[in-house]
């Protein structure tokens, strides 16, 4: 017997998720300055970091011989008072995809299915693998999410319908409206498990209510990030919001110390600062005009999108994608999400767009 064999059958069968091609591995293997590589890959902040974070983070640096404070007291206060919840209702984690696996972690078993939508994060059904439960992909509608659909491939045995809003990598969204009423179908059995990474670039009119919801939904979880508006992607910190019983059982899966110390205290110093983040939703909203533009010029088709990405349908997007490598713009392969003829681009600064509709036009032959 080969040591792989001594792994359960739903982890050998679990295709790894690939992340977007980084700077310096496309550097290498093309021979290309890492300086001249444009990476819109990742649905990264073009901005950079808060930099009310970056400033805190300095006056951290002595402090990396301690390990961080285990219950995450600090943030957890940072995130009370943006959102108004209690810290009994928060669950920190090492980015949002530690929250979506600790919740399957914690409550599924391999008797157990959960609900997702096809052309959703493909995060969802990666957990759902991982501890052996079914996955349930319901076919989207328009790219997103069928909420009746959804509804009605609930089972007895379903503990968790996962739902993003902006979906990614589509940039669909549904009125929160039409959300609440779903939650409400959902039964007591299952858990609604809401990603809403991309929360931040959202006007003011769409702006999230769901921190206000968890009174009337104990079995809603509401997953967030400082990955992408915020700037902190490579510090690795999220949270989840949720009733305090649901939350006190993610905790006890979760690992101890998940999130470091220099990720919470530059956390606590970037929901603070309200100034970035307006700066980023400005850019970004200037940023998918540009390029919706940009593809009408170019005859192409694209999903229009909430958040700070768009994917655009290229034909052949392969063939696509290498030629745009090759010029040093990384964008994002979707044909894991069933998208095979479309690539997932990231908004950038003004700049940054022009250039890649310049390399598009090129791969294209126009």
């Amino acid at each position: 017997m080969h040591p792989k064999d001594l792994a359960p059958a739903h982890v050998r069968e679990i295709a790894p998720y690939v992340p977007g091609k980084p700077v310096a591995e496309t550097a290498r293997e093309l021979g290309l300055r890492e300086a001249d590589i444009l990476k819109l890959a990742s649905n990264e902040n073009p901005l950079g970091s808060s930099p009310k974070a970056i400033a805190a983070l300095q006056g951290a640096l002595g402090d990396l011989a301690w390990y961080p404070d285990g219950s995450g007291h600090d943030l957890k206060l940072a995130i009370s008072a943006k959102l108004a919840v209690r810290p009994e209702n928060i669950v920190l984690g090492n980015g949002s995809n530690d929250v979506l696996e600790l919740a399957a972690r914690a409550f599924l078993t391999p008797a157990d299915s959960a609900v997702f939508s096809q052309h959703a994060f493909m995060v969802y059904p990666l957990v759902v693998k991982a501890v052996g439960a079914r996955g349930i992909e319901v076919p989207a509608k328009d790219y997103g999410h069928d909420l009746e659909a959804m509804a009605a491939a609930i089972r007895p045995d379903t503990k968790i319908v996962f739902l993003a809003n902006p979906n990614n990598p589509t940039g669909t969204f549904l009125p929160w409206d039409a959300i609440r009423a779903f939650a409400s179908r959902v039964p007591a059995t299952a858990l609604v498990v809401l990603d809403e990474a991309y929360g931040e670039y959202l006007p003011d009119e769409r702006r999230s209510p769901t921190a206000g919801w968890l009174g009337d939904f104990p079995n809603l979880v509401v997953s967030r990030t400082l990955s992408k508006a915020y700037g902190l992607a490579g510090l690795r910190v999220g949270f989840g919001l949720a009733h305090p019983e649901v939350a006190e059982l993610m905790n006890r899966v979760r690992q101890p110390f998940n999130v470091n110390h220099l990720a919470m205290v530059a956390a606590c110093a970037a929901l603070g600062d309200d100034a970035f983040i307006a700066e980023s939703r400005r850019v970004n909203a200037e940023g998918l005009a540009q390029l919706a533009r940009g593809f009408a010029r170019l005859g192409l088709e694209f999903i229009p999108s909430a958040g700070n990405f768009v994917a655009v349908r290229v034909g052949d997007a392969a063939r696509v994608y290498d030629a745009l490598l090759r010029e040093g713009v990384i964008v994002r392969p979707v044909a894991g999400y069933g998208m095979p003829e479309h690539l997932r681009v990231t908004v950038g600064t003004a700049p940054q767009n022009e250039r890649f509709l310049a390399a598009l036009a090129r791969a294209l032959g126009r």
